[in-house]
């Protein structure tokens, strides 16, 4: 071996070994970085444990604070949920709802290409049966009686405020079986005109106590719009423009929606209001920070909804009347459900 080669090799083994250590380093760097996250002072405390979508007075939600139980469903009792330590259950979701002792679960499937999947639970958070979704997971609801759910992904783009992006939304019933892929295959009128565009998209579907009638955002044109769709005839009806994200009340005469307002910041441009069904009537409520979310009823006269927080986000409660100011009511949690 001559002088010359031999530099060579010990040039490429000094240079391998430098690449190594700096892996490493890196690798390190980024274990301890996610350690001093998880140890951040101000977290809710959490611990594990059987968590049931039966069991009255709780608040579930998809928990956001740091540790082992990041990202699972937790669960805090109605009455107190700052102050009781949550519980969370071994079921992460990346979007979560539950109702009538059945839930989903939007999450990640696994794989070196990100893929996601919309999971049915039972009342014990146990997996009934799974469906492949082809995007990111961003709504996510269940009917009052348990029997429908739907669920709506982001197909490309990641955000509702730019306007670039494409959805699709699914419902599936539990009773039958019967999987509506895409609310893209239903007819839409308006009046009585027939609506044929390619870029209809839609998001955000809150169910009647019927299991037949739900609402839901129709996005073209430029413009959004509050859609009632009825499953049995496969069709949907635009009711009323400039609505999005619609949650329907327990009582099922009005919407609570985020609407966008005229001179607000591009990125954040919405703000919270309630329609009542019957009159037209629309409430601006209190909230004066730009809200992106599908606002959740709480009981009859208060809405919850997420906003970011230190760990990501955290759940805000505020009066439908258009009066009160926001109350912080828990901190690093989203996608709540109410079990009364």
């Amino acid at each position: 071996m001559t002088r010359t080669v031999r530099k060579v090799l010990l040039l490429v083994l000094f240079s391998a070994l430098l690449a190594a250590v700096g892996v490493v380093s890196v690798v390190r760097a980024a274990d301890r970085a996610d350690d001093r996250a998880r140890a951040r002072p101000g977290g809710p405390a959490a611990r594990s444990g059987a968590v049931s979508l039966d069991q009255p007075g709780r608040l579930l939600f998809r928990n956001l604070a740091w540790g082992p139980g990041r990202d699972m469903v937790a669960s805090v009792p109605l009455g107190a949920p700052e102050e009781a330590a949550r519980t969370t259950a071994g079921q992460d979701c990346l979007r979560f709802h539950a109702a009538a002792g059945t839930g989903v679960c939007l999450r990640r499937a696994g794989g070196v290409v990100p893929q996601y999947e919309a999971v049915v639970l039972d009342s014990a958070l146990r997996p009934v049966r799974s469906f492949p979704v082809p995007g990111t997971p961003t709504r996510a609801r269940v009917s009052p009686s348990g029997r429908l759910l739907g669920w709506t992904v982001f197909v490309s783009g990641d955000s509702y405020a730019g306007g670039a992006f494409s959805t699709r939304t699914a419902v599936y019933d539990t009773r039958s079986g019967a999987l509506v892929e895409s609310l893209e295959e239903f007819a839409v009128f308006d009046g009585g005109r027939r609506l044929r565009a390619a870029d209809h998209n839609f998001w955000g579907v809150t169910f009647a106590a019927d299991d037949n009638r739900f609402y839901a955002t129709l996005a073209t044109g430029g413009g959004t719009h509050l859609v009632e769709g009825d499953l049995r005839a496969r069709e949907l009806r635009v009711l009323r423009t400039n609505v999005e994200c619609p949650s329907l009340s327990p009582d099922g005469t009005r919407i609570a929606f985020k609407k966008r307002v005229d001179g607000l910041p591009a990125e954040a441009p919405w703000r919270l209001y309630v329609l009542d069904l019957r009159s037209g009537a629309e409430t601006e409520l209190a909230e004066r920070r730009s809200v992106d979310d599908q606002a959740l009823w709480y009981d009859d006269t208060t809405l919850l909804y997420a906003l970011p927080g230190d760990f990501g986000g955290d759940l805000w409660s505020l009066s439908v009347t258009g009066g009160g100011t926001p109350r912080l009511l828990l901190k690093s949690a989203v996608s709540p459900a109410v079990r009364p």
